[in-house]
């Protein structure tokens, strides 16, 4: 277990920094979708760097508790990049759709200004939804057994350990979730329809792939980040009877597929990506 998730974590954060790396210095790599790229990769790290005291505290110094504040801190941050992640998935969404839909108006409607705007309105909205969550946690009593499922604080795990009433907690957790995961999920598939509907008017069959391939990372980064998260939620509420292996497994592959995978997917669908990132390791060799 130690070796697999030293594996994940050094793949997730050295291949994320590589990202931010090449599309610092490559200036062809300059434009709004792979300003978005960085946006993806700088959380991903937020993600692995949120979770990695408490894992290394447990599986490499076998240290088993957590205080209830540093409890608290960790939720916030790992559903506030999660959040986050969300939303830059639905821009990016955007990027395609008006960069198929809409190729002329490009360069206009996604202007540098407009992108920076995007990546804050992703991070205030985060902030805002995930804010109440540890206060409405705070304010109730903790008088069972504080034993947590996993090596991190998920808000799933903590809200079964109070011993009050926590159906507020409960209607605001559901309601933030429609609003951001529901929501997004919808404009990003309403976005896909419109590209799909745009590509299957042009004429050229080499043309019409050469178009969606320009959207098969995203559509991957999509897959791996949403289906996970319907798992862990849908094992958090219905898998009472579950053995414990499986929302542990759950929970990993939440939080951990994505930051590992986003950065591989990226870097063998992008052509510019994958010979620098070539280059660099040719430079390491010789």
């Amino acid at each position: 277990m130690i070796l697999l998730l030293g594996l994940l974590y050094t793949v997730s954060i050295v291949g994320n920094s590589l990202i931010l790396f090449i599309i610092k210095e490559e200036q062809s790599l300059h434009q709004p979708m792979y300003y978005f790229l960085s946006l993806l990769s700088v959380n991903d790290l937020g993600v692995s760097f949120s979770t990695l005291p408490t894992v290394l505290a447990t599986f490499c110094f076998h240290i088993r508790e957590i205080s209830f504040n540093s409890c608290m801190v960790q939720m916030f941050f790992i559903h506030f990049f999660s959040f986050i992640e969300s939303g830059i998935l639905l821009v990016m969404s955007f990027d395609r759709y008006v960069a198929i839909c809409h190729p002329l108006r490009y360069a206009t409607v996604l202007t540098d200004a407009r992108v920076v705007q995007m990546g804050i309105s992703a991070i205030i909205r985060s902030f805002c939804m995930i804010f109440p969550l540890p206060l409405l946690l705070l304010r109730l009593p903790f008088c069972k057994a504080n034993v947590l499922s996993h090596a991190y604080c998920l808000h799933s795990d903590l809200i079964r350990l109070p011993c009050g009433d926590v159906t507020i907690n409960n209607i605001f957790g559901l309601v933030i979730v429609i609003s951001t995961f529901g929501l997004d999920s919808a404009l990003i598939l309403l976005s896909y329809v419109l590209i799909l509907r745009s590509v299957l008017a042009i004429a050229s069959r080499e043309e019409r792939l050469k178009t969606l391939n320009t959207c098969v990372s995203h559509m991957c980064a999509v897959f791996i980040f949403y289906v996970p998260m319907v798992g862990v939620s849908v094992a958090a509420r219905y898998g009472r009877y579950a053995p414990p292996y499986v929302h542990t497994l759950m929970s990993l592959i939440y939080l951990f597929v994505p930051p590992m995978l986003n950065p591989v997917i990226y870097s063998i669908k992008t052509k510019e990506i994958r010979q620098r990132l070539c280059k660099i390791l040719l430079r390491r060799k010789f």
